[in-house]
Formats: structure tokens, C-alpha cells, sequence
């Protein structure tokens, strides 16, 4: 079949250098292209505008934010019915593109209304809990389509690379804004952001193009675009119902807790050593281009190997065990280099900086790690389910489940932090926390491998009976 206008040249630059990355078949090619693109230009768009969201952060302070996250959950609970609603009643070619549309315009609005020196406290509470819902929306329905349109077998292959393409967009994103915030602001940043999940609209319709014609896609995708039917509300179902998903659950509620115990030492060292906003936006911006570029190397090189040659299990428990690691070193780092009083400019000399630069390294290594490792594999648990729990269960484990544990976890983390354990106590309980983590890790990852093997048995044995009849 000749390629359509709609479909990625199976020739490129961008696809040969994706085949010598990793192991693509000819037929794989387009899909191939056209899903690291789209991801590449939705993941950009996103963290483009994400450094604006860490200032706010600052700004607004860690207890108005960890009371914000409260709100961000609300909205992760509401987006959820709303979702299934849609996924019922209406095509994937219809919805998804809508979906990038509706966040251009909204970032673009925003940033209409933040242009001016002042940030309005209600405008940027807004700003921020709607790039947190979203953000996790728009990755887990982005995978939701990826996982509809590669198998099993194909994942393992095949996940690595595409990530690359949103570890592409997010070293990209942070990039331009470090190099741009200067001279257009952060409401110009966010028109940036806007311009980006534009292109993304291009690039999901070539995407679905492929799918629908089954020109140039993958083999064991259906290409069938009828509304999914079912209940809104199915998601939560087919969770309680599965012991498996609700250990995926569990899986995502400890990346939370992690993250948010990171994230909040983040903003507190950031507050203390860089008081300008822009200056805030900038390392914001630097640490996040940087988590990209080691991402990108990791998932184009490493991450599809190692998948293949250990499996999940290797994917999703190497981090839990090396963030063992980093908290352990970070709760020393506390116990042996005083910060700074909270609230007053630090002295950037070596002996007061070594906790932020101690820290940095644990924080972007395990971003790092996230997203080359954990995140393909997770994904890929979800590869020998059904295709509404891989839309409905799974957006409700990426979103509202996650936010859920983002809300408790930063409550813990201030509970902590006011009982007197101080950084030092959220660095051994992110320890002890990562240890769980591993575990279930461990678990999901084995009874993943007995299912996904246990369906190939069946196929070949089919397959087999199908040779001897004919």
C-alpha cells in the first residue's frame, strides 16, 4: 500500500535512526515514527510549561501546595467519569485530537492572563492544579492508545524507543524555556507550550491514520475505531475485581510517595538557594533538560536490550533498590551539612551548597531511572489485558489513584517534617518506602511474565493445530 500524506516516510532520518536503535520490522516502521513524534511534541509541550509550575510552586509555598494537591486530586476524580464517558460513547479518531486541543487552548488563555511582572494567586492556584491533573491524563492516555496498537511481544521491543521520543520532547521543552524565560516571560513560555500540543494534533491524527488503514502498522492491531461502550464508572470495577491491576495500583501509589517526597525537598532547597523566580524557572528548567538527555540515551540504547534480555522484572524493581540507595545518602547528607534557615537566602559557599548538589544528583538519577525504566515497564504490565481495562482501569490507576497517594504522601511528609524528624526522617521513610516499592515490583513483574508467557504457549499451540489441520 502506498503511504499516505497522513503517514511518516518509512525512509527517513528519524527512521533509520530509530531501527538502529532497536529491533524494528519494516512493518513496524511508520507506527513507529509516528508514535515517537506525537510523543515528542505532547511530552515537550508539557515540560516547557512545567518550570512555570515549579515557581508558582515556590511562590505559593509547600503548605498551600500540599493543600493544592488536594484540589488535584478532586479534579483527577472528576476527569476520571468524564473520560469513560467519552471513551464510551465516542471515536479515538474524534477524542484524542480534541483532547491536545483543548490544553493548547487553555495554556494559551493563561498565558494571555499572566502576562505582567505580579503572578494573581487564584491564576496561578489554577494553572497549577490543571497541569497536574492533565499531565498524567494525557501520558496515560497516551499509552493507552500505544498499548491498543502493539501487542505483547511488540512492547518489549518496541516501548523503548517510543519513550525516547517523550524523553526527546522533554529535554526539548525545558531547553527552549532555560533559554527563552529571560526574554518572553513565563506567559510567553506558556504560549510555547501551547504551539507544541498543536503539533501534537498533527502528529495523533497521522498516528491514527496509520491505525485505521493498517497501512504501514504493526502486526496484531485491530484498527478498529468503534466507542468502547461499557460504564463510566468501569474502571474502579475492574480494579477491585483483579488482584494483578490492584497490585499495579499499589505499584503507582509508592512512585508517588517517592516523588513526592523528592519533590517537596525540592522546593524547599530551591526556595532556600535561588530567590529571584526567574532565576527559579531557569534551574527548574536546567535540571529538567538534564533528566531528559540521560532519559533519552537510556531508552534508546539500554532500556529495549534490557527488557528483552531480563524482562520486566529488571525494568520495574532497579530503581525501587537504587533509590534505597540515594535516600539513605541524602538523610547522611542532612545529618552532616546544616541547611540554611528556611526562609533567608542561603551563602553559596561549597559547605552550605553540598546538600543541594548531593540532592540533585539522587533527584535526577531517579527521574532519570523513571522514566528509561519504570515507566516502559509499567506499561508493559498492562499489555495482556483487554482492551477497556487498558483505557478505563488504567487511567484510573494513572490519575486519580496516583493523586490520591500525592495528597497522603505530602500530608506525611508535612506531619513528619512538623514532628521534629525534619528532612532527615522523610529521607529514611523514602527508604523504607522504596524497599516496599521493590517488592511489589518484584511480584507484578512475575506474575506478568507468567501470563504473557502463558499466552504465547497457548497461541503457539494453536497455531500448531491450525499447521496439522491444513
Amino acid at each position: 500500500m502506498q503511504p499516505t500524506s497522513a503517514t511518516p516516510p518509512s525512509q527517513s532520518l528519524l527512521a533509520s535512526l530509530l531501527r538502529r536503535a532497536a529491533v524494528i520490522e519494516p512493518h513496524e516502521i511508520a507506527a513507529v515514527v509516528a508514535a515517537f513524534l506525537l510523543f515528542f511534541f505532547m511530552w515537550g509541550g508539557y515540560f516547557a510549561v512545567r518550570p512555570v509550575r515549579e515557581t508558582i510552586g515556590t511562590v505559593l509555598g509547600r503548605q498551600q501546595v500540599a493543600n493544592l494537591w488536594i484540589f488535584t486530586w478532586l479534579g483527577s476524580l472528576l476527569i476520571i467519569p468524564l473520560y469513560g464517558a467519552i471513551v464510551a460513547r465516542f471515536r479515538r479518531a474524534a477524542f484524542l485530537p480534541a483532547t491536545y486541543g483543548v490544553v493548547a487552548i487553555v495554556l494559551a488563555l493563561i498565558g494571555i492572563a499572566m502576562r505582567g511582572e505580579a503572578i494573581n494567586p487564584l491564576l496561578a492556584k489554577f494553572f497549577y492544579v490543571f497541569i497536574s491533573v492533565v499531565n498524567l491524563f494525557l501520558i496515560s492516555m497516551f499509552w493507552s492508545f500505544l498499548l491498543e496498537l502493539f501487542d505483547g511481544r511488540q512492547t518489549k521491543r518496541l516501548f523503548g524507543v517510543v519513550a525516547a521520543g517523550g524523553s526527546a520532547g522533554a529535554l526539548v521543552g525545558p531547553l527552549i524555556s532555560d533559554l527563552t524565560v529571560s526574554h518572553v516571560g513565563n506567559s510567553g513560555v506558556l504560549f510555547i507550550g501551547a504551539s507544541l500540543f498543536v503539533a501534537a494534533i498533527v502528529c495523533q491524527r497521522a498516528l491514527l491514520a496509520i491505525w485505521t488503514t493498517r497501512a504501514g502498522t504493526v502486526a496484531g492491531a485491530t484498527g478498529k475505531d468503534d466507542p468502547l461502550g461499557g460504564n463510566m464508572f468501569a474502571g474502579i470495577t475492574l480494579i477491585l475485581r483483579s488482584p494483578y491491576i490492584l497490585g499495579i495500583a499499589l505499584f503507582v501509589v509508592f512512585i508517588a510517595t517517592v516523588n513526592t517526597l523528592l519533590y517537596f525537598e525540592q522546593l524547599r532547597l530551591v526556595e532556600i538557594y535561588f530567590p529571584e523566580t526567574t532565576d527559579r524557572t531557569r534551574v527548574f528548567a536546567r535540571l529538567d533538560w538534564i533528566v531528559q538527555s540521560l532519559t533519552v540515551l537510556s531508552q534508546v540504547l539500554i532500556t529495549g536490550r534490557v527488557a528483552q534480555r531480563f524482562g520486566v522484572i529488571a525494568l520495574i524493581t532497579a530503581v525501587p533498590i537504587a533509590m534505597i540507595v540515594g535516600f539513605l545518602a541524602l538523610a547522611v547528607s542532612f545529618m552532616v551539612f546544616p541547611l540554611p534557615a528556611e526562609g533567608a537566602a542561603a551563602t553559596v559557599v561549597p559547605a552550605s551548597f553540598t546538600v543541594f548538589v548531593i540532592f540533585a544528583v539522587v533527584f535526577v538519577l531517579r527521574r532519570a531511572t523513571e522514566y528509561a525504566f519504570v515507566r516502559p515497564g509499567r506499561e508493559m504490565l498492562w499489555s495482556s489485558l483487554d482492551k477497556e481495562t487498558k483505557y478505563k482501569a488504567k487511567n484510573t490507576v494513572d490519575v486519580p489513584v496516583y493523586r490520591f497517594a500525592d495528597v497522603v504522601s505530602a500530608q506525611v511528609n508535612n506531619g513528619v517534617s512538623a514532628a521534629g524528624a525534619g528532612a532527615t526522617g522523610v529521607a529514611l521513610l523514602g527508604a523504607v518506602v522504596a524497599a516496599i516499592w521493590a517488592c511489589v515490583g518484584w511480584w507484578l513483574g512475575r506474575r506478568h511474565e507468567a501470563q504473557t508467557g502463558s499466552a504465547q504457549t497457548q497461541l503457539e499451540g494453536t497455531q500448531q493445530d491450525e499447521a496439522r489441520a491444513t
